[in-house]
Parts: structure tokens; C-alpha cells; sequence
């Protein structure tokens, strides 16, 4: 049975990160939509109008009336895919995260983030303005690192080339989930053991906490959706 697959970057990138995947997904006869969240890729809304609801909005815009959908999240698009989930479990048959964030009811990705002692984007964390709520950013020489550590070249320069501060309400904003709405939909994990952004650790400790239909494993940087784009449709489609 075809479906919608709706896809959700997370974090400093764009719907772009999507377009190996993407193409893939189409081919076995799903609709397929990559969002970009506001404040990325060629999205100029500023960083002070920028919050959860802003990107749940930008979700749920996609996603429309339609159901039977297959929403997909990257790292910080966990924390988003979640709170959409809460507000229309009987438009999504199932909650795929890629190395991404997977809070409890009340809980940040700020929150998350800070029992993550195996992550590296502190090392290369960066704000213009550290004494105030200003974007962040990774520093150039993080990216690899950070995201592509398993990457090629014209990846990793990319990805340097075109990263983007990324507003911080979204990362500091706890979600609010119930068992009744979000416990409801089914859910896929995707690790990456290879991550830096975050790490296997956090996200096996994530996983214990919430049940799951499937879990899979792929051996990847944070960014599988570049370096192992064929494998990582194939779980999802499998999912």
C-alpha cells in the first residue's frame, strides 16, 4: 500500500539533506515530501520568530488532511515528529527517527542533550553572542566531525559551505506528550553507531524508555541520509 512519507531534516541542515533518499522512496510509488523548517536552507524567517510551534506548524502544513502518513525525523526533528504526533495520532500510521532526539513528556532537547557525554557538538558549539539567547552555530573545522565523519569531500564542503545558525527556542522548548495521543502511533528507531551528534549511547538510553515496534542499526555518521542513502530508504520503507 502506497503512502505519504513525509520527511524532516533536523538541526543546521535543510530539506536538501534528503535528496539521495527521497528519489528513492518515489520509485516504490510513495508520495514523498522533505520539509524545510523555517530559519533553514533558503528560508530567511528570523531567528527571534523561530519556536517549537513554528516548525510543528511547518509539519503539520505538509502533511495536510492526508493520513496513512510515515513521518520521518533527523536528530532535533525527533523532538519535533513527537510533538506533532501529539496533536494528530490518527494521521500517522507510524514515527520513524534517525538519530534523533526521543523525549519523555516534559523534556527538551536542551535537556537531552546535556546527558549526552559522548556527543562532540560542544567542542564545536558557537554562538556571536554567548551572554544572550542567540542562534548557534557549529564551527567550520566541527562539520565533519560533527555530522559527516564517514562523508566525502564534496559532502563535508557542502555542508560547510552552506551552514546556518540555527534559533535556540526550538532546542530549549520541553515537549508535552500523553500515552493516549503520542503513545498511540507506532514507532522506528534508526541508530547510527557512529554518531558524534548524538551519540549511540544517548539514543540506546532514549529507546529504553519508549516502546518500539522495530529498532534497526545502521553503521553511520549522523548523517546516513548522504552516506548510506540506499540502506537508510530500505529501512525506512522496511519500517
Amino acid at each position: 500500500m502506497n503512502q505519504l512519507i513525509v520527511l524532516v531534516h533536523g538541526a543546521w541542515m535543510d530539506a536538501s539533506a534528503w535528496n539521495r533518499v527521497a528519489p528513492m522512496l518515489t520509485e516504490k510509488g510513495h508520495a514523498v515530501i522533505a520539509v524545510n523548517l523555517p530559519g533553514h536552507g533558503v528560508d530567511d524567517t528570523p531567528y527571534e520568530q523561530i519556536q517549537l510551534q513554528t516548525y510543528i506548524d511547518a509539519v503539520k502544513t505538509a502533511i495536510g488532511d492526508k493520513t496513512n502518513v510515515i513521518l520521518v525525523g533527523h536528530s532535533l526533528a525527533g523532538i519535533v515528529i513527537s510533538q506533532v504526533a501529539e496533536a494528530i495520532p490518527h494521521q500517522l500510521t507510524r514515527l520513524v527517527y534517525v538519530a534523533a532526539y526521543l523525549p519523555q513528556n516534559g523534556e527538551s532537547l536542551y535537556v537531552l542533550s546535556q546527558q549526552d557525554g559522548d556527543s562532540h557538538v560542544g567542542t564545536y558549539w558557537r554562538q556571536a553572542d554567548p551572554a544572550h539567547y542567540y542562534p548557534a552555530f557549529i564551527a567550520p573545522e566541527g562539520i565533519r566531525d560533527v555530522f559527516a565523519a564517514d562523508c566525502d569531500e564534496a559532502t563535508v564542503q557542502h555542508l560547510i559551505q552552506t551552514h546556518k545558525a540555527d534559533a535556540l527556542a526550538p532546542m530549549a522548548t520541553p515537549v508535552t506528550l500523553s500515552p493516549e495521543r503520542f503513545g498511540t502511533v507506532r514507532k522506528v528507531y534508526i541508530h547510527t553507531t557512529q554518531d558524534h551528534a548524538v551519540s549511540y549511547s544517548l539514543q540506546k538510553q532514549m529507546v529504553e524508555k519508549t516502546p518500539f515496534g522495530a529498532v534497526y542499526t545502521l553503521e553511520s555518521s549522523h548523517s546516513p541520509f548522504f552516506s548510506h542513502p540506499v540502506e537508510l530508504a530500505d529501512l525506512i520503507l522496511s519500517a
